[in-house]
This record gives C-alpha cells, sequence and structure tokens, in this order.
C-alpha cells in the first residue's frame, strides 16, 4: 500500500485563498466598476444615446482609439527591436538604456505631457525641425499618437525581454545550421516563440492607451471634433455634475475596451495553439 502525501505549502487552504481573491478582486475592481451601469441606469435610452452617440463624443472615440491603436503598433516594431538589442548584445550604457524604458512607468504622466508638449511644439527641441517639414506634432492626433506611444513602450519591452532571455540560441544556431538566413530564422523559428508575449505587450499598450489623460492632455490641445479623446469628455461631464453622461461614457470605454481585450487574448490563445503544435 502506497501513502501519498500532499506537497506542503506556506499559504493556507485552496479555499481559504480562493475566497481572499475573490473578495480582494471584487472590492478593488468588480466593485468600482459596477458603479458605471447603476449610474448609466438613471437615464433613459434617449439620453444615454445622446450622451454616447453625439457628434463630437464618436470623433474623441475615433481619435482615442486609433491613437492608442497606431502607439500600440509602433511599440510592437520598435519595442521588439529594443527588446532585441537590450537582451542579446553587450554595449557600454546598456544598464542605463535598460532603466531609461522604464521612465514612462515612473514619470507623472502630467509631467510626461508637458515634457512632451515642449519637446514637439513649434519652438521645441524636435518641433522646431518638423515644422520646417510642414509637419505639426503638438496639438494634433499625431501629438496624441506619440504621447501614447511614449507611454506604452514599457508594456512591450518588459514582456519580451524574458521570452528573449529564455530563449534558447541553439535553435537559431540549428536553423543556421541547416542553411537558413538571418531573416528565416527570425521569422520562421524565434518571432514565433515571441509572439504570443508580442501579443500581450501590444494588448497592455493599447489598454493603457485608451485610458490615458495626463500625458495626453496638454499635447493634444483639446479642440472639440479633432484633438479631444474621450478620458476629457468624461472630466468635463463631471466637471459639470453630469454623473449619469461620464458614467455612460466610461461604460462605452469599460464595454469597448473588454471587447477589444477578448480578441487579443483570442488571438493569444491561437497563437499560442498554432505555433505550439508547430513546433
Amino acid at each position: 500500500m502506497r501513502l501519498h502525501f500532499a506537497r506542503a505549502s506556506v499559504l493556507p487552504g485552496f479555499g481559504l485563498t480562493l475566497g481572499y481573491s475573490t473578495a480582494y478582486m471584487g472590492l478593488l475592481v468588480l466593485l468600482p466598476l459596477a458603479v458605471f451601469p447603476l449610474w448609466a441606469s438613471r437615464m433613459d435610452f434617449g439620453q444615454f444615446w445622446q450622451a454616447v452617440a453625439s457628434p463630437r463624443v464618436m470623433a474623441s472615440y475615433r481619435l482615442t482609439l486609433g491613437a492608442a491603436l497606431a502607439g500600440a503598433l509602433a511599440n510592437a516594431v520598435f519595442g521588439l527591436v529594443t527588446a532585441w538589442v537590450l537582451t542579446r548584445y553587450e554595449f557600454p550604457g546598456r544598464r542605463l538604456a535598460d532603466a531609461l524604458v522604464d521612465i514612462p512607468f515612473a514619470l507623472p504622466t502630467a509631467v510626461s505631457g508637458i515634457a512632451l508638449t515642449a519637446l514637439y511644439s513649434k519652438n521645441g527641441w524636435i518641433g522646431r525641425y518638423l515644422e520646417a517639414a510642414g509637419i505639426q506634432a503638438a496639438y494634433t492626433p499625431l501629438g496624441v499618437a506619440l504621447a501614447l506611444t511614449f507611454i506604452g513602450l514599457p508594456f512591450v519591452v518588459r514582456t519580451l525581454q524574458p521570452i528573449l532571455e529564455d530563449l534558447d540560441p541553439e535553435l537559431e544556431e540549428a536553423a543556421g545550421s541547416l542553411g537558413a538566413g538571418k531573416l528565416r530564422t527570425f521569422f520562421r523559428v524565434v518571432f514565433p516563440a515571441l509572439l504570443p508575449a508580442l501579443l500581450t505587450g501590444f494588448a497592455l499598450a493599447f489598454a493603457r492607451g485608451v485610458g490615458e489623460y495626463g500625458s495626453v492632455v496638454f499635447i493634444a490641445g483639446n479642440k472639440p471634433m479633432h484633438t479631444e479623446i474621450t478620458s476629457l469628455l468624461v472630466l468635463t461631464k463631471l466637471e459639470q455634475y453630469d454623473y449619469a453622461g461620464a458614467a455612460a461614457l466610461a461604460l462605452v470605454m469599460l464595454i469597448l475596451s473588454f471587447i477589444l481585450l477578448l480578441v487579443i487574448n483570442i488571438l493569444q490563445w491561437w497563437s499560442t495553439r498554432h505555433f505550439g503544435e508547430g513546433a
């Protein structure tokens, strides 16, 4: 007769830890989110539709989602390159460059917004050269996209770095010994292993961009129908004591974020399953 002993754990049993986790998530996440539909339910359908689908609000949706998507796509490309360089190469100042990646995490968003505005305005260090080339960055949708790219970069880099560090270099060497070139090795061997993490970083950068306010509000200029983001409209309604209207806008953005994150999670699951089976 064999005796099987359960593995010892430093945490309490499953029931207690599950209950604690559920209560913690409920109080900190679910309860605040439940306020949106409760406040929005004070409006009838006509009022709700007017609050969430007016031309000014629709323009803010397009700018917010479009700029967040542009920033996340830019970070998916350049964040991958940055993570690759920081992981695969040794060079003077590497540790400093690696630390600088986290600056958007540590820097207050209002401070980063002021800095970006000063940098990309007509008289800024970069803006003056863009202006000479006929490109205006500050107070345009381009400036919003630049701000969202700035705050989203760490999500992609920090998500990819552990995967690159754990990736066995022998796989690349084996592909090279079989006659595969560098590009073929990257796209057939390395990139499939990175794709799930890349999608995760993209999703995090996109979600952060959709809800960003501080780093955008200064560089956007906040022109209605042109450079006004949805987060600013929510704050405007709160300042006007229109809590139901603010909750309605927040509810729409919450639903859109859930839908988009669900789609990205499905893509992550598909890429993990597809490339995992292929490997």
